[in-house]
């Protein structure tokens, strides 16, 4: 079988007997890691290993979602804390030139912690604008108020993870941030019009549009299809995220676990994939949902293959040279030892 289009998660420490047969099978085009995968970094490293040899690609994509601040699989005393996107923001807000070199930085020192174990995709920058009275699950992920301070600062984190050899993906396409719900916990609906919208919400995205990767978001926005969510929307996915906003990179769906979505498994993928997405995503690990899933999930379409060779080939052979110890000391004190 080819290539598949999805990207799956796996349930422990270790991989199952069930698993490895399973990802064999299926051959999904990438992984995703979470906290229930993570113990030490040389199992991390050693899981990161047998998932790519199920799928026989020793460079198969694997994710993670490493912002900082309280979105962060790695945490102490294997690995350092970082600060959510908002503190870069906040960081000497009369000088944006420190702001953009310390939050390139502290991408490019995650991008060296994610390169020890084997993980090569990291889910940020959150380009997401967020609005004052909007849902708290953006909250202080992101890197500022307004759309200018999050495209800078969310090109700088960007560009110091491309630097350390590890994708960036743009999220969350094309906006969660005037979401009054938890995509996680129901469907948000956005009733903003496509001017409003077009002027804030999707202006990072059009500034970042030559990421490699983007997530989409579980919103409905109304302006646009009355209907559906972004990650099922043909609407939303032709004429906002590759028309207007000019974005060509690898699309992919956020969870098909969350609550956001409606029907079964199996017709959440299709619709996605429908829709326009290239690759699905499923992150909990349980082996009835994956199976569910990949039952609606082909291979990779002819447009997937190529945004996915083009991907793969933004990942750099040489990384940028890097003092970690150095580095680190520099970040700390930007901070003055709030995140050491």
């Amino acid at each position: 079988m080819s290539t598949s289009a999805a990207i799956l998660g796996c349930a422990g420490t270790t991989l199952t007997a069930d698993e490895v047969a399973f990802f064999r099978d299926v051959k999904p085009w990438g992984f995703i890691l979470f906290r229930r995968n993570i113990d030490t970094p040389e199992q991390t490293l050693a899981l990161t290993q047998a998932l790519r040899d199920t799928v026989g690609r020793p460079d198969a994509p694997i994710l993670i979602d490493q912002e900082g601040g309280r979105v962060a699989r790695l945490q102490p005393p294997h690995w350092k804390t970082y600060p959510p996107g908002r503190a870069y923001g906040e960081l000497v807000a009369n000088d944006p030139l420190v702001a953009r070199e310390i939050t390139r930085l502290g991408a490019r020192l995650i991008a060296h912690d994610l390169r020890a174990i084997g993980v090569n995709v990291d889910c940020v920058p959150v380009l997401d604008v967020p609005d004052p009275k909007g849902h708290e699950i953006i909250g202080d992920r992101a890197y500022g108020d307004t759309p200018e301070q999050v495209a800078s600062l969310g090109r700088a984190a960007a560009e110091g993870l491309l630097a350390g050899g590890v994708l960036p993906i743009i999220k969350h396409i094309p906006g969660h941030g005037r979401a009054m719900s938890d995509s996680h916990l129901e469907l948000p609906v956005v009733k903003a019009k496509l001017a409003e919208l077009d002027a804030r919400d999707f202006a990072p995205f059009r500034v970042l549009s030559d990421m490699p990767m983007a997530m989409t978001a579980h919103v409905v926005y109304s302006a646009i299809d009355r209907k559906r969510p972004a990650t099922t929307s043909k609407k939303a996915i032709k004429k906002i995220i590759r028309e207007s906003l000019g974005f060509d990179g690898l699309l992919m769906s956020d969870d098909l676990s969350m609550k956001a979505l409606s029907g079964d498994f199996r017709q959440r993928a299709k619709d996605s994939l429908v829709a326009g997405c290239d690759v699905v995503l499923h992150c909990n690990g349980d082996m009835d949902e994956m199976k569910a899933v990949m039952s609606g999930v082909g291979g990779l379409s002819k447009e997937a293959r190529r945004r996915s060779q083009a991907v793969m080939s933004r990942i750099v052979k040489v990384v940028e040279p890097l003092d970690a110890a150095e580095a680190r000391a520099r970040f700390d004190a930007a901070f003055n030892g709030r995140f050491a």
